[in-house]
């Protein structure tokens, strides 16, 4: 943090700035002069509303290390915040953290999706999980479901933390298949040619896999919480779960979600991811930002 705020320095020359990511705001002490921007994706949710489930996943003898790190970041963090003139929200979800956590308020503006470049390519035989590999993400609960339906393909394509402890989960079920992380052409093409997509994380932020699933046609499978409750429409574009997510819940939202009832929301999917495209994500910065913005040369 010490090295990303060093590096930063060159800020004062600048009119304005705008910061975007979670340790971008520490650099806004070399920014004396001028209004300050920040676009919030998330808070450092080890220190806020994830607080609590980090500490009970972390192992007793590590616990004091967690609690002095969060003790650090904290008031830096929040002494950053308040230097801000606007914030900016990617998501409802956000925007109340900001409010509950910090007392500022924000204008929510969602991040734009490259919605032209996830395309609809056909209907496989499986179902796809894009999340990171960590424990808010979840993903242990669509291998316990999958488990269940052997009949069911589910490819796992992505990486984390957790990568070879869900590999020993899965148990060598044939039915569940990870890739590992995979390039872009690559994972737009499982995209394109899945059933549906399934997205359980802990309270997401914004959630970009499931608007980037919409684009391609393709229905979500999420839970009612967080940024899912902003970007997919509960029976039209896929379907939400209870708070309470269990594995037999999974599976039964994926027998219902069959590929016939996938294929009839191809076009409310398509439809709807347009309302996150990169045009609407810039004529919305544009009204925030000074009028000498590069935005307004897209």
């Amino acid at each position: 943090m010490r090295a990303f705020a060093h590096q930063t320095q060159f800020l004062n020359g600048y009119d304005w700035a705008l910061f975007s990511g979670t340790h971008a705001p520490l650099a806004v002490h070399n920014h004396t002069s001028g209004q300050n921007y920040y676009y919030c994706h998330t808070l450092p949710r080890f220190v806020y509303d994830l607080k609590d489930y980090y500490l009970q996943r972390y192992p007793l003898a590590l616990r004091p290390a967690l609690l002095a790190l969060i003790a650090y970041v904290k008031p830096r963090y929040e002494q950053a915040i308040a230097r801000m003139d606007i914030l900016i929200a990617n998501s409802e979800t956000v925007r109340n953290r900001l409010r509950r956590y910090l007392n500022r308020d924000a204008v929510v503006i969602n991040p734009p999706c490259e919605i032209d470049y996830f395309q609809w390519q056909g209907q496989g035989d499986y179902y796809l999980s894009t999340a990171r590999l960590e424990p808010f993400k979840r993903v242990d609960l669509l291998i316990k479901a999958f488990k269940q339906i052997p009949d069911q393909r589910l490819i796992i394509t992505s990486g984390g933390s957790q990568f070879s402890a869900l590999r020993r989960l899965a148990g060598g079920a044939s039915n569940i298949i990870f890739t590992g992380w995979l390039g872009d052409a690559a994972l737009c093409q499982l995209i394109g040619n899945a059933i549906a997509t399934l997205y359980v994380a802990k309270d997401e932020d914004f959630g970009m896999s499931p608007v980037e699933s919409m684009a391609a046609g393709k229905p979500v499978i999420g839970v009612a919480e967080g940024g899912l409750l902003e970007t997919v429409l509960n029976g039209e574009t896929g379907l939400l779960l209870p708070l309470d997510l269990t594995a037999e819940g999974i599976t039964e939202a994926v027998r219902t979600l069959n590929a016939s009832r996938a294929l009839a929301m191809r076009s409310a999917c398509e439809l709807h991811a347009r309302r996150f495209s990169r045009a609407i994500f810039l004529e919305k910065m544009r009204s925030i930002l000074p009028a000498n913005s590069l935005l307004t040369n897209p």
